[in-house]
């Protein structure tokens, strides 16, 4: 009796070590990421307003411009 589980138990064994491992799915972490653009955030609409568009914060007409190294965005009023 001894003899037939041991014989099971190491054919067992054998099997899952001669087994191929899955080949691993592309993780989202894996994908570039899209590259951020400049945008404005703005308290009084609650979002993001993307470079050149206009909007009135707390009554004063603003645009959406890019800083000058283009990573960031920032509000410029009109004159």
């Amino acid at each position: 009796m001894r003899a037939i589980l041991v014989a099971s138990v190491s054919l067992v064994l054998a099997a899952c070590a001669s087994q191929q491992p899955a080949p691993a799915e592309k993780s989202a972490a894996e994908t570039p990421a899209p590259k951020p653009t400049a945008q404005c955030y703005s308290g009084d609409h609650s979002r993001f307003f993307a470079v050149g568009e206009k909007a009135e914060i707390s009554g004063v007409a603003v645009t959406c411009k890019a800083s000058a190294d283009g990573k960031a965005g920032q509000w410029v009023g009109g004159k």
